[in-house]
Formats: structure tokens, C-alpha cells, sequence
């Protein structure tokens, strides 16, 4: 299920869970015989990890705009929160990306295209970037993808990537053939992608951890 349309179904369970407590008081039953109020988030479905893989630098700087002077391709602006398993937002939760140019390189040097930032209380965050592109890694083939550590305050690190849908636009690029031959693809981090416009996509994701 789409992680948006699973989570407003899961405000309407809320809702009516709600609603059933209440009747229950007004019914003089005992606060144990309640239905829980705030359901859990998911069930054993938090956001899914992936390989660190072999390009992870240590000591990224604090920015969350990765388009540095240099940078060229397809923009891309990504927004989204970080909740807990009970669908609370997280704040001060460390997220880290890092990811290939539009030449499907990595800045093994020095730190292009790659940053961490704090989500703020609301457990929100906001990246810009670009779109990356493909490349053959030790005869592996690698579709786009944006890599990512998303840490809550004290508690563990998920180490996943983000991918791009097969209907992506960008450098030519067949995203469907692309993602087909991709062993380390995982559907459910596909990102919520809009229409390209002025070079440009806005999408979402909102990760889902223990806290």
C-alpha cells in the first residue's frame, strides 16, 4: 500500500477507535476496556534498509542544499517527515544523503552531492538536489538512486536508498529497464514524483523508523 494512502487510512482507524472510546465512557465501562486512541504506524512495515554500498564519506557538512556551483542535471526538490512507528513526527533526527551526479559519478575526493541535516520539531525535512544518473559499479549495474541514514536521536541507524519511478524524464534515460535490472531496488523507497517542469521535480517521502 502507498505509504500516504496508508496512513490516512490509518487516521480514519484513529478516528473511529476514537470514537469507540468514547462511547465506551459514556457507557461507564472501565479505561482498560478502551480501544487504543493512536494505532501504530505500521505493521512491521517501517521504511526498508539497503546497502550502505562503497562510496559513504564520513563528515558530510550540514547543509540541505546539495546543488553546490558545479552542479548540473535535472533538479530535484525533496520533501518529506520523518515519523515514528506511532505516527509521530521525529525531531532531531539526523538524515544524511549522498548519491552520483548526472554522470553517474560519486565525489570520492571531496563532498559534492552529499550533506546531513536535522529535522526540526515537526519531524519534517526538505533537499534539494539533482536527479542522478545510472552507472556500472564492478559490473553491477546501478539504476538512479539517492542514498540516505536517517537516525533518530538515540536510537538506531536505517541505512536505505531512495529510488525514482519507471516514468522518470531524465537524461534519456528508460527508468523502467533501468529499475527492472537493479537487484538492490526496492519499490516500497520509490519516491512520489510530480510532473517535470523548467528542468525541475518536486517529490516526496516521508520514512518511517523505530524511535
Amino acid at each position: 500500500m502507498d505509504p500516504t494512502t496508508r496512513r490516512a487510512a490509518l487516521k480514519v482507524g484513529a478516528a473511529a477507535a476514537l470514537a469507540a472510546g468514547l462511547t465506551a465512557v459514556s457507557a461507564g465501562s472501565s479505561p482498560a476496556a478502551r480501544l487504543p486512541l493512536t494505532p501504530a504506524c505500521t505493521d512491521g512495515d517501517d521504511t526498508p534498509g539497503n546497502i550502505e554500498g562503497p562510496y559513504f564519506k564520513r563528515n558530510s557538512p550540514l547543509r540541505s542544499d546539495l546543488r553546490t556551483a558545479g552542479v548540473t542535471g535535472v533538479l530535484l526538490t525533496l520533501r518529506g517527515t520523518v515519523h515514528s512507528e506511532h505516527c509521530l513526527p521525529v525531531p532531531g533526527a539526523l538524515l544524511e544523503f549522498w548519491q552520483a551526479d548526472d554522470k553517474g559519478v560519486y565525489d570520492n575526493t571531496g563532498f559534492t552531492l552529499r550533506g546531513h541535516q536535522y529535522t526540526p520539531a515537526d519531524g519534517t525535512y526538505s533537499l534539494e538536489t539533482i536527479v542522478p544518473k545510472d552507472y556500472v559499479d564492478a559490473g553491477t549495474h546501478r539504476t538512479p538512486h539517492i542514498h540516505v541514514k536517517v537516525q533518530p536521536a538515540n536510537g538506531r541507524v536505517l541505512t536505505s536508498q531512495l529510488f525514482f519511478p519507471d516514468t522518470t524524464t531524465a537524461y534519456g534515460l528508460d527508468f523502467a529497464q533501468l529499475n527492472a535490472r537493479d537487484r538492490f531496488l526496492n519499490r516500497k523507497c520509490t519516491l512520489a514524483l510530480g510532473v517535470l517542469s523548467d528542468n525541475h521535480y518536486a517529490a516526496n517521502f516521508d520514512f518511517v523508523v523505530a524511535a
